[in-house]
Parts: structure tokens; sequence; C-alpha cells
């Protein structure tokens, strides 16, 4: 009985594919898949379907597939019967050429992020699973979604999260396109256009999970690519990535891949032991400057050829700390040699001619092998690309180690700030292996410059592992060290060291302090230090109180900068109060002592005051910016943009400090979190005409002036600040383009806000902008320029380079300015200037 009943089966079978192999028709003839029910046929190879085996063809329909367990036409309807695998047992889906939408295009539904942070379309656990094309081309099997940050969703869509070790792809397309075209030339019924011209953060793929592979596949997307970020451990073999900004995973290793980047800084920062370029085509389509990081993290960048006609500079990041070394060999620009970062040469270490190289590449009978074994092995021996024998046999035969060498010399920390005779520093040296695996020890090296000698005396223990810092600084003011290591290999390090001197007592007062009125309508607090050969520093700071004895002070002006306010302006917010000035003696060595305080004993009256009522102007370096939610005429008032959230409400919203981004290199009036407010209330019952002109200096360069969408700046003016009502324009961050912004005039009424004119898109709300707003009689106007030249031919016609905006408005008799700012990331307020130009 046994061999009729497999006579019978055999002939079933054969049926069975003959049936199969007549009704299936590949979609791609030149590369063709024969699917024969219980099994397929590809490039020779039979491929048995069972529980981890799955076939996946979008052109099946539910009927044609309902009898077998095996077979999907949907990516996310396999994936409800996936199977964990393991690394010599995978769980595979075998995907045929075709468009899969993970999440469905034409649903207008808006994804939300559920109980996390981000809408994922779909997520997956699974061990040991792979993704493979079964195309030559990536490009004909695409996994895809086209949603984004205000666009279809709230937060930043990612189309996959998958947990798990061992996940790969192979002939594979990731494609978010919320911003790019989708082209699909084996069946253009399938192309579809992006959702915007907007480029808002739309994410491909997060992960968690280890030992992860892609080969031969794509990245598509603009903003926050995700191209398996989250791997601890991924190689990316032969793959393509284009992206804009905070885009790339930064714990991969890229070789042979090819990459176009549309923006400055494809990766926000990396991590730990970073990301490796090894023989890969970079096309850069950005203009001037071109960096791999925007908040730091290691990048080795080997064998790697950078292709642009508009980029004149490549660093690691615009402002490179010391102590994050990178490594680069044979970079070039379109074909000529550079050093990345040539302008900051303390972050870069060129390796072409050190031993480190071989812990990227080596040569071996001819040939140079990429040591991917090296970078990728960690305490597990993993070897994706099946080379350690090879490496083994080229360490045997060229009697050179090549296996279980660092790639980064950590120092900790990496800054660190002492004082003379009083604090001492221990700094660590580690070595680590890619994927951040502590390397076996080696002699580590320190080092400092002949001039620095002087301030510092160190102790080296554990053959460099341990260096004792020990500060020694007989100068007068702090001194920055930097202090080095390194290995043989060619390895580096550095902490930065700020070495303050031997702090002195504070010095006394010889004569206290007591304030002076001038005739020019300023005060003068009058003082006198101890005899001392250091410069005065004393904190000094003014107040308006409402008697003799100081009481209800209110803060309105500050020392900043090391420089002792020692005069007042006096304004018509100081009539009919009681000046205070409260000095704390200090000096360049000293701590601030304990303060004097001295109050005038009349109030300031109005013959008192001899500036301008009708103007004010400021750049907020004297001003006092801590929070004052108080409206009261002659007041700053600055306070939390929303402040029923108390949790916004615990730290001020504004500071006065260095800037960042856009504004590096400035000081001045910043928010310190996602949003803040503020407004000036001048004295007088009523206001006729009012003009304000600022200048600002948005953290984003490339005109999208704030975080997301639809973030927003508005600039206030006739507003009454209790109420919410009044006129301005608002500056807010759209999804037409990725960047510009769109203004608007605007009316608030109690805290309603409604456009009255149409939005226009403008690109000149970038480092710095002047923005001038006027209310005359019932004439609205607005007028907002960059002083700054930036390339502007690369807008459409649509969106202006500049902003005159006109309205006619209800006179107001209201007089006070304001800004609420909900933006994200910061704009800096560089300087205020207010006319009431007929003030009654």
């Amino acid at each position: 009985m046994k061999k009729p009943a497999k006579l019978i089966l055999f002939l079933v079978l054969f049926m069975s594919r003959q049936v199969q192999s007549e009704n299936y028709a590949p979609l791609d003839t030149n590369d063709p898949i024969q699917y024969f029910g219980q099994y397929i046929v590809y490039h020779n190879d039979t491929i048995i379907l069972g529980p981890k085996a799955f076939f996946i063809d979008g052109r099946f329909n539910s009927d044609e597939i309902a009898d077998n367990p095996f077979v999907f036409n949907s990516i996310n309807t396999a994936a409800q019967h996936l199977t964990n695998g393991s690394e010599t047992d995978p769980m595979v889906l075998y995907i045929a050429p075709w468009v899969y939408w993970i999440d469905d295009p034409d649903d207008p539904e808006v994804r939300n992020p559920g109980d996390g942070s981000v809408p994922y379309g779909l997520v997956i656990e699974c061990k040991w699973l792979s993704f493979y094309g079964l195309n030559r081309n990536p490009e004909n099997v695409v996994l895809a979604s086209n949603r984004g940050q205000t666009l279809g969703a709230k937060g930043n869509f990612t189309m996959f999260l998958i947990m798990g070790d061992g996940i790969s792809s192979e002939n594979i397309t990731f494609g978010n396109y919320c911003n790019v075209d989708l082209d699909y030339p084996l069946n253009p019924e399938l192309n579809r256009k992006k959702r915007s011209d907007a480029i808002v953060q739309a994410q491909l793929i997060h992960c968690n999970g280890d030992k992860i592979t892609a080969r031969n596949s794509r990245f598509i997307s603009r903003l926050n690519l995700c191209n398996f970020v989250g791997a601890k451990r991924i190689l990316f073999d032969r793959c393509h990535m284009e992206c804009t900004d905070d885009a790339l995973c930064g714990t991969g290793v890229y070789k042979n891949c090819t990459f176009d980047f549309y923006s400055s800084k494809p990766f926000y920062h990396t991590t730990g032991t970073g990301a490796v370029f090894l023989n890969c085509d970079i096309r850069s389509f950005t203009r001037g400057n071109q960096y791999f990081t925007k908040a730091n993290g290691q990048v080795a960048v080997i064998d790697t050829r950078f292709h642009s006609s508009s980029v004149e500079y490549i660093g690691w990041r615009d402002f490179p700390p010391p102590s994050i070394k990178n490594y680069q060999s044979n970079v070039t620009l379109n074909g000529h040699p550079i050093t990345i970062s040539k302008d900051d040469p303390e972050s870069t270490v060129d390796i072409t001619d050190l031993p480190e190289l071989k812990a990227y590449k080596f040569n071996y009978r001819g040939k140079v092998i990429y040591n991917t074994y090296n970078l990728l092995r960690g305490n597990d021996d993993w070897d994706p690309e099946g080379i350690k024998h090879l490496v083994l046999k080229a360490e045997e035969t060229n009697h050179t180690k090549y296996t279980s060498l660092p790639v980064q010399l950590k120092i900790t920390p990496t800054a660190v700030t002492i004082e003379t005779g009083k604090d001492a520093s221990v700094l660590k040296a580690d070595l680590f292996r890619f994927g951040n695996y502590d390397a076996s020890k080696e002699t580590v090296n320190w080092k400092i410059s002949d001039r620095d000698t002087i301030f510092i005396h160190t102790e080296i223990l554990e053959n460099g592992r341990i260096c004792n810092v020990i500060p020694g600084n007989k100068s007068d003011s702090t001194q920055q060290v930097l202090l080095t290591a390194s290995t043989s290999s060619g390895l580096e390090g550095a902490c930065r060291l700020y070495i303050k001197p031997e702090k002195l007592s504070s010095p006394e007062f010889e004569a206290l302090p007591e304030i002076k009125k001038n005739s020019n309508g300023t005060l003068s607090v009058k003082y006198r230090l101890e005899k001392m050969k250091y410069e005065d520093q004393s904190l000094v700071s003014w107040y308006r109180c409402t008697d003799a004895n100081g009481s209800h002070p209110i803060e309105t002006a500050v020392s900043r900068m090391n420089i002792p306010m020692q005069q007042y302006e006096l304004s018509a917010g100081d009539i009919g109060y009681f000046i205070k000035v409260k000095v704390a003696p200090r000096h360049l060595r000293s701590d601030a002592g304990q303060p004097v305080s001295y109050v005038l004993r009349k109030p300031i009256r109005q013959k008192d005051v001899k500036s301008d009522p009708d103007e004010l102007q400021t750049n907020f370096m004297n001003i006092c910016v801590k929070n004052q939610p108080e409206v009261i005429p002659g007041f700053w008032r600055f306070a939390p943009f929303d402040t029923s959230a108390t949790e916004h409400t615990k730290r001020d919203a504004w500071y006065v400090g260095e800037g960042s981004g856009g504004s590096e290199g400035m000081t001045g009036l910043l928010q310190t979190g996602r949003y803040a407010s503020m407004s000036y209330t001048p004295v007088g019952p009523t206001f006729g005409d009012m003009r304000v002109e600022l200048t600002v200096t948005p953290f984003k360069t490339a005109g999208q002036g704030f975080s997301v969408a639809p973030l927003y700046m508005d600039v206030l003016i006739k507003y009454n600040p209790k109420t919410k009502t009044g006129y301005g324009v608002r500056f807010i961050r759209k999804t037409r383009y990725a960047n510009t912004v769109d203004a608007a005039l605007i009316e608030y009424k109690d805290g309603s806000v409604t456009p009255i004119t149409e939005a226009v898109p403008t690109s000149c709300f970038r480092p710095q902008c002047r923005i001038t707003i006027e209310l005359k009689g019932d004439q609205l106007s607005v007028h907002a320029s960059c002083l700054n030249d930036y390339y502007k031919a690369g807008y459409p016609p649509i969106v202006k380079d500049h902003v005159d905006l006109n309205a006619i408005v209800s006179p107001t008799r209201e007089g006070s300015f304001g800004i609420e700012y909900n933006g994200g990331a910061t704009t800096m307020i560089n300087e205020v200037k207010i006319d009431w130009m007929t003030s009654e």
C-alpha cells in the first residue's frame, strides 16, 4: 500500500505544479519566479513553503490563497502568523515584486501614537526574521507608507517597529513616500505622488535587536529616515539611502553603500563606537557645508567618495568638540583628496599610515579586505559576511593581528572643571571594540602642550588607563587645557579641562553701597571694596519696591557677563517706586559675598526721568528675565506659555545666554523650553500709533523656523496681555515646503487667534531675521527680511524672500508688545525697539 500512496502523492504534486505554473505569471519576466502552491522556484532554487517560509505576492486575491496557510497577499497579514526563527533556521518572508502598503495611504484617519510617542504602521515581534525580495533589483519589491509628522499622523510616523535579534533584509526597498514620489516602472499603475512637498519627519524602521543585516536594500524618505535605528550591531551591504537630517542609524557599518544627502546633517548623533563607512559613495545636494552629525558622536570614513557640485566644505559637525575623535582614510570630494573638518584638526585622525587602519581594512594576496569580522564579531563571534577564515588566514600569513582590534579610545569624563588647591580629577581611558565591547588593555600615552604644563600635574597609573590630574593654576583666570590620550595603533581621546585658580575670600566693603541720583536721569550705585589687585565683578541687582523699607521688591535689572551694573537708567515705569539696589561683592578669584542692600528714601518722581517715554530699546543684557507673570505698567512680563501646565512653571521660561545652531556664538534672550510668553506694558492709560522692530535668530538655519509643523511664533502689537487681545504677525511652520515658514497677520481676541490675511510662504525666517510691525491709524503692516545672504534661487517663485503684509483693522488704545512662542527649537531674541508714536 505504501508504494501506490507515494505514487499518487507524486502525481498530485506533479499535476499541481503544472496547473500552478500555467496560472502564475511573474511580474518581472526578466527575473522570474515560479509558483507551485506548496513551493516556489527562484534562480533554480526550490523553496518549500511552510511555517517558517512564507510566500507573499500582492497580486493574489484572497480567494486564490484561502486554502494555503503559507501564502499571503500582504506583509501585514503574513506578520500575524510569524514564528520565531533561529540563526540556522530563520523565519523568511519571500516577497514577490509589488508595492506593499504597510499603512493604507487612502485612509483619511490620522494615525495617533497610542500609549507611546510614536505612531507605528506595523509592530512585529519575531527573532531571526528575514525580508527576502524575489528580485535582483530592490526597486521592484517595495514596502511602503506615506505618512509623517502632521501629514496623516500625530507624531513621527514610523512604518515598522521590529523587535528581535537577527532581523535581515535583502533585495527590498523600504520607502516612506510622504515627501518622495513613488515610481514603480514594473507597473506604473502603482505609482503614487508624494503626500506633500513639505519635508516632515517620515520614518521607516525602529528596531530593538542585535545581529541585523541589510543587503542590496534601499531606504527612501527624507527627514528622520530611520534605517533600522536602534540596532546594536548592523551591517548595511550594497544598500542605498536617501535622506535629509536626523536620519541614519548611528551604529551601522555601511559597506559598498550609496547615499543621497539632501541636507547637511544626516545623523542626529551616533552612539557609542559610532558609525563606519567602508568604500561608499555619497552624493550631496547640500549647499555650502556638509556635515555628518548634528549632536556629536564618532564616525569613521574609509575609502569613501563624496560627489557634489554645491558642497564647499565637509566636516564631522558644525562645531566639533575636541573630546570626540573621528577617523578617516582615503576620502575624496569630486576626485580630490580631502581632510574632513580641516578647520577643526583636533577632531580628525587620519589613520592611512597607522596600524589602526587594520581594524577597518587590510590587504591580503593583492586584494583589499574590509574587516567586517573585526568590527562585528562582538563577544559571540558574529561573522555576517563569512570571512572569519580569510581573516585568520591573513593573520597567519601576514604575521599581523586583524581581530579584536579596538576602534575607540574613550576618556571619561570628556570635560571637567577643577579648582586649584581644592579639587583633583581622575580621568579614565577605556578601549572599545566596535559595538561597545571592551577591548584588551593597551598602553595609553597622555599629552598636553608645553604651554599648559604649568597649569596641571598628572600622575599616570595602570599603563595609562588612569590619569590623576592635580590643578596648579597660579594665574588669575580660568585656563583651558586639552589633555589628549593615544595608543601606538593610532587611537586618540581627549578631555577638556577648565583649571580654575585657587578661590580667594570674597572682598569686604570699605564703603557700603548707596544710591546716587544723577541729573541725566540715571541712578548710580556707589560702594568701595577693600583694596585689591583684581577687577570688581560684583553682582549688582536693581529692584522696584513699594516703600522705603524695600517691601514687595520686583527685580528689574541685573549684572551679566561679569560686569557690575553700576548705573541704572530711570524710565516711566520707575515713577512712584522706591528703587533698591543689592550688591554682592565679588572679584575674579572669589565667589560672591554676602549682599548688602540700599533703598532710596523717596520714590522716583516724573521729573527724575529723562528717557523718552515713547521709546524703548533693549538687547536684554541687563533685563531680569526671571518668571514675573504679572501684567504691570512699566514692567516686562516673562512667563510660561501655558501657566496651567504646572510642569512648565517650575523653571524660568526665558534666560539670557549663549545660543546654538543658527545662534551659535551669539548671546541673547532664549526660551528654556518648547514655549514661552513675554510682554512689555508701557505706563499710561491709552496709546495711539505704535511700531516695533526686532531682530531674531532661529536655531533652525534652513528657513523652517521651528521644530515641526504647526509650531509658531507670534509677535504682537497694540496688545493687552491680560485679556490676550490685540494684533500681530504669526510665523508658523507648515507642511507646504520643508524650508519655509508661513507668515500671516493675526488678531488676538480673548485668547482666540484669527488670521486676517492670507498666509505667505517665506524663506526669510533664518539667521538673522529683522521684523518690523506697525499699526498706524487703522493700517496694520509687517515687513520681515533676512539680514544675511542665502541661496534664494532654490525656492519656487511663490516663496517670498521677504514679507510685506498689510490689513485694515479696528484701531485700539492698547499699547503692549508681546511674543507668544510655541516653536520647539529656540529662537534668540537679539534686540527689540518699541516706539509709541503718538502716545496720549
